[in-house]
């Protein structure tokens, strides 16, 4: 535990104390992570972060709720954005995982579109972290192609603001993979990174920040993870995933709160479902 807070002294002190929101909510430009730390009227200035402008093609062809033409779908996430944020105010939560039992089942995309969601609703901002680093694949969603990941940060003393980009969506800030690690559980567990998610979960009040895990039957890695979220979203595929593996992901999640499940990829669901 000594160690874990010496981990974290060291980087608060090489990134540098921000500044406080100035007077009328408006966010000072950002200085370190540089990743718009305010709400309010006033519109956020990055600084610091790179900011990427998702094109509404892009947007489009990857199914991203920016421009999803399907209004059941956009229910559907502002449903899940509203009972995830109403859930975690009242535990006093900030850090949650997104993950699924098996791979291809949509946790990404899931995890993307609600961190959207999130940032459209005016009361946080967000921070996606793609933290499957042995298949970061959160970039590519928004068609970006990032200079620096997660594994520059960990292993060549890169610095956060160089890693972290803006979509060009207010209140959102994205912390992308680059290139896979393949002792991914032992990252994710190591001093530095846990300084690093503590750093990112009690830096600013009202920021949600949504980690994008693998799935927790392909490897360790959200099991070894799990410790440092408040709780998990689940989410499962119609058809696809079976009783034994939900089953089997639940024990494994035992210690950590699944605040609920998505299930995608399902067909002639009518719009009055969602509200059930």
């Amino acid at each position: 535990m000594e160690r874990i807070k010496q981990a974290l002294e060291r980087a608060r002190n090489e990134r540098g104390t921000e500044p406080a929101p100035a007077p009328g909510g408006r966010a000072p430009a950002a200085k370190g992570q540089g990743d718009g730390k305010g709400q309010g009227d006033g519109k956020i200035v990055y600084s610091q972060t790179r900011t990427f402008a998702l094109d509404d093609k892009t947007a489009r062809n990857n199914r991203l709720v920016t421009a999803i033409d399907n209004p059941m779908a956009v229910a559907a996430y502002k449903i899940l954005r509203t009972k995830v944020l109403q859930r975690m105010k009242h535990e006093g939560w900030n850090a949650l995982a997104v993950t699924s039992p098996g791979q291809g089942e949509g946790k990404t995309l899931t995890a993307v579109n609600l961190a959207i969601s999130i940032a459209q609703e005016v009361n946080h901002t967000v921070l996606l972290v793609d933290f499957d680093l042995r298949h970061p694949r959160v970039h590519e969603y928004m068609g970006y192609r990032p200079e620096k990941g997660v594994s520059d940060f960990v292993f060549n003393g890169a610095e956060l603001s160089d890693v972290m980009f803006n979509p060009g969506i207010e209140r959102m800030v994205v912390l992308p993979g680059r290139e896979p690690v393949f002792n991914s559980s032992e990252v994710l567990s190591s001093p530095k990174m846990v300084a690093l998610v503590e750093e990112l979960k009690s830096r600013y009040p009202s920021r949600i920040v949504v980690f994008d895990l693998p799935p927790v039957l392909s490897a360790d890695d959200a099991l070894a993870f799990s410790p440092y979220v408040d709780g998990a979203l689940l989410v499962i595929e119609d058809g696809a995933t079976t009783k034994d593996e939900l089953v089997q992901t639940l024990d494994y999640l035992s210690a950590t709160p699944v605040i609920g499940t998505v299930l995608n990829k399902a067909e002639d669901v009518p719009l009055q479902s969602y509200y059930g």
